[in-house]
């Protein structure tokens, strides 16, 4: 593999996480139009993820860079409505974990992600479902009992912690 076609890979995921980034707050706007400029977004950078899978297999931090590794994961982490790129990111994100070349945390919330959105109960408890009482709560999980401490396993703070950091105005 080339190194510029490499550098240039690494380039472009670092942009298109940007791009996610600056439009991620579209995602929950109450204009429809704000709304689906994120989801052509997203759609986008999910298809082009797959191609990306094609051609590297999961863009993995020894490939590409922290920065554009991370970009790969928050692309597949936002391709809700392509849950067949999301599946394959798993499937390819396993590999790279087993393989020590991949973070099992950011593995985590993409399995948690692709649960939710194939209608099935989480691990980790990463994906938030509402507001209670101004209280972040999960989707249901499969072990609540045993949220915190699979989430220790994989890096992930206890779900109290994590709730804390977010806003809930």
């Amino acid at each position: 593999m080339r190194h510029d076609s490499v550098a240039a890979l690494a380039a472009e995921l670092v942009s298109m996480a940007a791009a996610d980034h600056e439009t991620s707050i579209c995602a929950n706007s109450e204009d429809p139009a704000e709304q689906l400029a994120w989801r052509r977004l997203t759609a986008q950078h999910g298809d082009r993820l797959n191609e990306i899978m094609d051609e590297y297999g999961w863009p993995t931090a020894q490939l590409v860079g922290d920065a554009a590794a991370r970009g790969a994961w928050l692309i597949a982490q936002h391709a809700d409505r392509q849950l067949d790129v999301q599946r394959r990111a798993v499937h390819m994100m396993e590999q790279a974990v087993a393989a020590g070349t991949a973070g099992s945390r950011e593995l985590a919330f993409l399995r948690d992600r692709v649960l939710v959105n194939d209608g099935r109960k989480q691990i980790y408890g990463t994906q938030i479902a509402g507001v209670k009482d101004g209280s972040p709560v999960p989707w249901p999980c499969r072990d609540p009992e045993r949220m915190n401490e699979l989430r220790a396993e994989v890096g992930i703070e206890p779900f109290a912690e994590y709730v804390a950091t977010f806003s809930m105005t």
